[in-house]
């Protein structure tokens, strides 16, 4: 029994095998959006796996990569107190498209819109960059960020078969800014 536990472990993340978080929500704050830059990696690679505890989670390797990426943008939202309670990374394409490779917020903070207001704020940034489309994708399965992308405007343009590491297809999701 004990091999095949460690078999199991070696397969399994640690997270999977955490209790389940236990979401208190947040006080009302006022939220802004700030830059995220190489000093936050700390933060948000803790929020992140709060985020996404059974889902496809960055490495701090790959935040670092974006972090200094001169083509990708960061940003974070932020309670009063400095507090990140969301992120959005943006890969900027030469083809002038935008893909928006992660954007994810606290659970204790969730449904109080901040997911769309960085979507908006990369809508009034991104333009400035010559980007002219915003790409992004979902699971399939993931039905809340579907209803949120589209009341955003996006619309899914493709199936991607198998795209996430546990075999769940993707939507291809897209929007013009310009």
């Amino acid at each position: 029994m004990a091999v095949f536990q460690a078999l199991r472990n070696l397969f399994t993340s640690a997270q999977a095998l955490e209790e389940p978080e236990v979401i208190v929500p947040a006080p009302e704050h006022r939220y802004s959006i700030r830059t995220l830059t190489r000093k936050d990696l700390k933060e948000v690679i803790k929020l992140n796996a709060r985020c996404f505890r059974n889902g496809e989670n960055y490495t701090k390797h790959t935040f670092s990569y974006l972090l200094n990426d001169p083509n990708t943008l960061s940003y974070r939202v932020v309670t009063e107190a400095d507090e990140m309670a969301g992120f959005v990374f943006v890969m900027m394409n030469p083809d002038g498209a935008g893909h928006v490779t992660t954007i994810g917020v606290g659970p204790e903070h969730r449904r109080r819109g901040l997911a769309k207001m960085m979507l908006r704020y990369l809508e009034r940034v991104l333009p400035e960059k010559g980007v002219s489309t915003i790409v992004l994708e979902v699971r399939v399965s993931n039905i809340s960020a579907q209803q949120l992308y589209v009341s955003s405007g996006f619309s899914a343009v493709q199936r991607v078969a198998k795209y996430y590491n546990d075999g769940e297809d993707g939507y291809l999701m897209m929007k013009s800014i310009t």
